[in-house]
């Protein structure tokens, strides 16, 4: 029964340490280090651009996939999604 308590609480701290979440101050680095690798010069207008354009590419990734989910998994009426009736 040890064994099978230990064995427990270590999948869950594997499972719990796969778990990552990115804080927007490191979200704001990674994007700035992004845009200085394309030889964007930080404080000019065309590096302000290139942040915006980080920031909007996932925008459209996270949206992307958000209607991906709804097509696989969401609720179904007569063979297509229900928001396609509204």
């Amino acid at each position: 029964m040890r064994i099978f308590g230990l064995l427990a609480a270590l999948a869950i701290g594997v499972t719990l340490g796969a778990c990552e979440t990115t804080s927007p101050a490191q979200q704001r680095a990674a994007d700035e280090t992004r845009c200085k690798s394309y030889g964007f010069r930080r404080g000019t207008d065309a590096f302000s651009k290139c942040l915006l354009d980080v920031d909007l590419d996932r925008s459209a990734d996270r949206r992307a996939s958000r209607e991906a989910l709804m097509l696989s998994t969401g609720p179904r009426f007569y063979g297509a999604p229900y928001w396609r009736y509204w």
